[in-house]
């Protein structure tokens, strides 16, 4: 039994640092994203004024969803074996995957409307085109460079 307290002593800092760590990585891609949209954007006074909390609330709900989908993956991964799980137990995990996708679809068209009904329509294009952009970029630095986002 001590050397289980002692072991979990010694195990507390780095679980703790760990965490810092990807918090500060969320945090540096999320600011380096923001360069990045900002740029590729080029909104003037106006539009950004509008644009930036409508994105702001939907990175929030985003956040939240993504959370959520989290926890239902770590129980998910808990599950040793299906042939344990009764039909029905199967059948809700499935389900709840349904569930989240479809939660997302729903976020995602909610926002698409917003900014649709906010912003002229080829904004809204540069933001989903800057999107997508993004994402092919922090692949490419985090997979190849293995390195931090470097703002251009």
């Amino acid at each position: 039994m001590k050397q289980l307290l002692v072991t979990l002593l010694f195990m507390f800092p780095a679980l703790v640092m760990a965490q810092k760590y990807t918090e500060r990585m969320n945090d540096e891609i999320e600011a380096y994203k923001i360069g990045f949209l900002t740029q590729k954007l080029d909104l003037s006074a106006d539009e950004a004024k509008i644009f930036w909390p409508i994105y702001n609330n939907w990175q929030k709900e985003q956040t939240a969803l993504r959370k959520e989908r989290m926890q239902k993956m770590i129980n998910y991964r808990k599950i040793a074996e299906i042939e344990e799980l009764s039909d029905t137990e199967i059948q809700n995990l499935i389900e709840n995957s349904f569930s989240i996708k479809q939660r997302e679809l729903n976020l995602e068209r909610k926002y698409y409307y917003r900014l649709k009904s906010s912003l002229p329509i080829k904004i809204v294009g540069k933001f989903y085109r800057a999107q997508e952009a993004f994402k092919k970029e922090i692949l490419v630095k985090y997979r190849f460079n293995n390195a931090r986002p470097q703002p251009n």
